[in-house]
C-alpha cells in the first residue's frame, strides 16, 4: 500500500490530506492557518485525536517540516520514505496545461508563468511544490490544475468578443475554475445514475462560497459561468458575478477611486450577497434573517435568479440535459437551495422529490421517480480526484 498527500497551498494556509491507496481511505488531514503571519495555527486529525500548536510559522517550508515530523510523532508514518506522492492543486494552469502533469523544472515555469492570472493563488501554490520537493525529494509530485477540466470548451465559449489580438498577445480567455470539483461529481453521478458518462448531458453546480455552473457533454466541459478570473459568472457569497464593464468605470469616477485593484476588491470581497444584504456573505444567515429584512430576501432571490438564468441557457446550449448535479457547501447541505433553483424548471420536466431533498446522506438522486430530469446531490472530492490523479501518472 502507498500513501499519498493531497496538498492545497493557500498565501497564507497549507490544507493537506493523507491518504492510503488503493483503499482512497484519508489517514489524518490537517492545516496551517495565519502561515506567514503572527499567531500561526498548525492542527492534525489522526484516528480521532486532534492536535493544536500555536506558533509562528514563518514558510511553507517550515509548515511541511512541522507537518512530516507530526506525522512521525503520532505514528501515522513510520519515515518520511512511506509518502510516494504528492498531489498540489494549481488554480491555473492556462491554455497550456490540458491534464495533471508530474511536476518537473519546466512545469515549475509553467505555473510561475501562469502567476499573473491566479496571482492569489499561483505563487502559494509554487512554494508548496517546491518545499515538498525539497524535503521529499523521492516522492512524485504532481500539479492538479483547477482550469485543466475547462480546456475542452471551444473557442465560441471561451473566447471574449474583444480585439482578437488581445487573445493572440495576451491569451486571455475564459479559463473557468473548480475544474477538479466539476470533474469528480460528473463522474459520480454517472456512476450513482448507472450511465456511462459518455452518455450524458449534465449541468453540475458548485454552489459554496464561490459559485460555477459547468455545461458538460459525454464528460467534458463545454461551458462555464466563471471567466478569466473567478469573479464572473453568477452572484456568490461576496464576489458580484458578471457586471457591465462600463459599471466599473463609471463607480470608480463617482467613487473617487484611482486603483483598479480596489475597485477589483469590492467586486471580489464586498459584494455578492455580502452587498446586497448588508447582512451576510453567508446564506445561513440570510435564511435566518429574510423575514424580517427585506435586503436579505432580496439577496436570496437575486442568488436563485443567476442559478437560474445560467442553468436555463445551459440548458439550450446542450441541446436538453439528462441530470443536474448540486455540489459544495450550499450545493451539499442547503435544500431549500435546490428545492428553490429545481422550481423554475417544472417546464423541462424537473420534480424534485421533498423526502429524498430534504433527508439522506452522501451521494443520491433527490428528484422524483417520474422527473424527465434527473437531480443529484454528489458530495464533492477535490482531495480524491487530486490523489487519483497521482496514482495514473505515477503508477
Amino acid at each position: 500500500m502507498s500513501k499519498i498527500l493531497s496538498v492545497n497551498s493557500g498565501s497564507s494556509t497549507l490544507k493537506w490530506k493523507l491518504y492510503e491507496v488503493p483503499s482512497e481511505s484519508v489517514l489524518a488531514e490537517g492545516m496551517v492557518d495565519r502561515l506567514g503571519l503572527p499567531g500561526s495555527v498548525f492542527t492534525i486529525k489522526y484516528n480521532g485525536d486532534k492536535r493544536e500548536i500555536n506558533e509562528d510559522i514563518k514558510s511553507h517550508e517550515q509548515a511541511v517540516n512541522m507537518l512530516l515530523d507530526n506525522l512521525i510523532d503520532m505514528g501515522v508514518l513510520q519515515n518520511i520514505e512511506e509518502i510516494q506522492g504528492v498531489g498540489h492543486r494549481v488554480v491555473s494552469g492556462g491554455s497550456e496545461y490540458t491534464d495533471s502533469v508530474v511536476v518537473d523544472q519546466k512545469v515549475l515555469e509553467g505555473i510561475e508563468k501562469y502567476a499573473e492570472f491566479a496571482p492569489l493563488h499561483n505563487p502559494a501554490e509554487l512554494k508548496g511544490i517546491e518545499s515538498f520537493m525539497k524535503i521529499l525529494p523521492n516522492a512524485s509530485q504532481v500539479a492538479v490544475f483547477d482550469t485543466a477540466f475547462h480546456t475542452s470548451m471551444s473557442k465560441e465559449n471561451y473566447l471574449y468578443s474583444i480585439p482578437y489580438e488581445y487573445y493572440e498577445k495576451y491569451g486571455v480567455r475564459k479559463f473557468g475554475a473548480h475544474g477538479t470539483s466539476h470533474k469528480y461529481v460528473s463522474m459520480k453521478a454517472a456512476e450513482v445514475l448507472n450511465k456511462p458518462l459518455e452518455d450524458l448531458k449534465m449541468i453540475t453546480m458548485h454552489i459554496g462560497s464561490g459559485v460555477s455552473i459547468t455545461a458538460i457533454d459525454g464528460g467534458k466541459s463545454v461551458d462555464t459561468s466563471m471567466g478569466f478570473t473567478p469573479l464572473a459568472g453568477v452572484t456568490m457569497s461576496s464576489r458580484s458575478g458578471d457586471i457591465d464593464a462600463s459599471l466599473v468605470a463609471y463607480l470608480m469616477e463617482k467613487e473617487g477611486i484611482k486603483d483598479p485593484e480596489e475597485m477589483i476588491d469590492i467586486l471580489n470581497n464586498k459584494s455578492g450577497l455580502l452587498g446586497i444584504s448588508g447582512v451576510s456573505p453567508d446564506m445561513r444567515d440570510l435564511l435566518a434573517a429574510k423575514d424580517d429584512n427585506p435586503r436579505a430576501q432580496l439577496a436570496i432571490d437575486i442568488f436563485i435568479n443567476r442559478l437560474v438564468k445560467y442553468v436555463g441557457s445551459y440548458i439550450a446550449l446542450l441541446g436538453g440535459v439528462d441530470a443536474v448535479v448540486f455540489t459544495a457547501g450550499m450545493g451539499e447541505h442547503n435544500p431549500q437551495i435546490r428545492q428553490a433553483v429545481i422550481d423554475n424548471f417544472k417546464y423541462v420536466g424537473m420534480k424534485m422529490d421533498k423526502e429524498r431533498n430534504e433527508t439522506g446522506n452522501g451521494p443520491r438522486v433527490i428528484s422524483a421517480d417520474d422527473s424527465k430530469v434527473d437531480v443529484l446531490m454528489i458530495p464533492t472530492d477535490e482531495e480524491l480526484m487530486i490523489v487519483r490523479d497521482v496514482v495514473r501518472l505515477t503508477k
